[in-house]
């Protein structure tokens, strides 16, 4: 299988694709207000938060707000919307140190890793927080399988920017669209990114959500189990 398979480069999204990042959030979510006398409260809390985060993470992408707001405006917003007095500041703190340390891994994610990375080179793109994300790698076991970390933190620019795509293909030791493909469970990041930058892309839904035509991944799968499969087919 191995042999038969064209592709060598491999960008990989982590949160929700190699990292179960809902099951980490709402693990760290509950410790950070736990530790602001709020842990009964948490679970109720959770779904505002995450609306409030996903609309802000979009904003992010439009380049409408940066990282660094983004972090306390998420809590803030949540805090305020539900009348809680609480310090937004003290709970962004409070969650970001808590995060790594809840790392749970998408079934399937260290077989494929060490799969593909006898094959060729393993690079993760995200637009996640640096100093967060490098920790939850560390922490993953999934580093021993990987070239490189991208961060669109770092970068300057977030997917699905044709640019966060160019630099971080220059981080493998060589490169040819030809042989690449990102594999990632967002659409209108990781796919559309990837189209934007002419390589085949992997949408991994394991919700077996519909998709519009605008936007057309090379192969699709449920399970990280099917993808090396998938892309010796290819």
């Amino acid at each position: 299988m191995a042999a038969a398979m064209k592709y060598r480069r491999f960008l990989f999204d982590l949160d929700d694709t190699l990292l179960d990042f809902r099951a980490s959030e709402a693990l760290s979510f509950a410790r950070a207000l736990s530790i602001m006398g709020l842990g009964d409260e948490a679970p109720s809390i959770l779904p505002h938060y995450q609306s409030e985060n996903a609309a802000l993470w979009r904003e992010f992408e439009q380049g409408r707000i940066d990282k660094d707001a983004l972090k306390v405006e998420r809590f803030r917003r949540t805090f305020a919307t539900l009348g809680i007095d609480a310090d937004p500041d003290a709970a962004s703190a409070h969650y970001l140190a808590c995060l790594p340390e809840t790392v749970v891994l998408v079934d399937g994610a260290d077989r494929l890793c060490a799969a593909l990375s006898a094959i060729g080179e393993i690079g993760i793109i995200t637009n996640g927080i640096e100093t967060v994300q490098a920790r939850r790698i560390a922490n993953s076991g999934l580093g021993q399988w990987l070239s490189f970390v991208a961060t669109s933190e770092t970068c300057g620019y977030a997917k699905p920017d044709i640019r966060f795509f160019e630099y971080s293909a220059g981080k493998f030791r060589s490169f040819a669209k030809s042989e690449a493909i990102i594999v990632g469970d967002r659409l209108d990041a990781d796919i559309a990114g990837g189209c934007r930058f002419e390589i085949d892309s992997c949408w991994y839904n394991p919700a077996r959500a519909e998709r519009g035509a605008d936007i057309a991944p090379t192969f699709e799968v449920a399970h990280l189990d099917e993808i090396q499969a998938a892309l010796a087919s290819g």
